[in-house]
């Protein structure tokens, strides 16, 4: 009767991690966002292997932690198969403890995740141009609307916790009363502030930090569930704006999207065809966004 009662307590206590675990992914899985979730599905349908499904992601600008996360299985689901000619060798034996409680690698294991590819610029009549030379690392330039944070060192009096940038583009400031920055660096305004306050502060150190970015937008319209406008605070792709919006809704045409983009006083309509980008071709449609375009996602 002993020996029956020993091997229950192991058994209990194998269960009781599985449960834990199958919560624990569940909880993970929860917070990645839906459109995520959808793009996995997608991908999975068109028959694309994981390892496959996580470059065309990662590409397309998600996290490589939420992709993990996305892929992974829920409990009780076979796991993916391996692509033809793969093998696999077996995964080493865990312990209920780390299989409870998932403890990360240690650090010699952990390798740097490569940033996503630039993104190359959008197709005109059917040909990609040259890579555009911007570049990830461009300054931003403050805008109407942004609020700004002015410090000069030592110099409390002299500083401005908070300052909105008018439409004129101009910020008060004590000693100079009005200073232009809008369409500058915080590099830019730091040196026009600096120079400025000279006569007053000889040699000040001033620093421009931008707190707020309202003056940048991007516009959606049509069939995303939430249209309206976000905020641009990062060079952000057409496939992370519709994320941002938290995704196409059931009746969106999802090869019929299209960005439009204002350059020199002429309007541009740029394609983008979500099911093929999903599925890792026509990536070159998934450009990178400037402030002010509008996607458009027809019903």
């Amino acid at each position: 009767m002993a020996g029956v009662v020993g091997m229950r307590r192991p058994i209990s206590f194998g269960l009781t991690c599985l449960l834990f675990t199958g919560i624990l992914t569940a909880q993970k899985q929860e917070a990645v966002p839906k459109d995520l979730m959808e793009y996995v599905r997608q991908a999975r349908k068109a028959g694309l292997a994981d390892s496959q499904i996580k470059l065309n992601a990662v590409r397309a600008g998600w996290p490589p932690e939420d992709l993990d996360a996305a892929l992974e299985p829920p409990s009780g689901a076979p796991a993916a198969k391996p692509e033809a000619g793969e093998t696999r060798k077996p995964a080493p034996k865990k312990s209920g403890f780390r299989r409870f409680w998932r403890l990360p690698p240690p650090a010699s294991a952990i390798k740097a995740t490569e940033p996503p590819r630039a993104v190359n610029e959008p197709v005109r009549d059917g040909v990609a141009p040259a890579a555009s030379p911007k570049t990830a690392g461009d300054e931003y330039l403050i805008g109407a609307g942004d609020v700004v944070q002015v410090s000069v060192w030592g110099e409390q009096s002299a500083s401005v916790p908070s300052a909105v940038v008018r439409p004129d583009g101009k910020i008060s400031v004590p000693l100079l009363k009005e200073v232009a920055i809008a369409g500058l660096t915080p590099t830019q305004a730091e040196k026009t502030i600096t120079e400025q306050l000279d006569q007053y502060i000889k040699g000040a150190n001033v620093t421009v930090v931008v707190s707020q970015i309202n003056s940048k937008k991007i516009y959606l319209l049509g069939a995303v569930k939430k249209e309206g406008t976000i905020s641009y605070t990062y060079r952000m792709t057409v496939m992370q704006a519709l994320s941002e919006a938290g995704g196409l809704t059931d009746y969106a045409k999802r090869r019929k999207i299209y960005v439009i983009r204002s350059e020199d006083k002429k309007k541009d309509r740029l394609p983008f065809d979500y099911n093929a980008v999903v599925k890792g071709e026509r990536m070159e449609l998934n450009i990178t966004l400037e402030p002010g375009d509008t996607i458009v996602v027809p019903h």
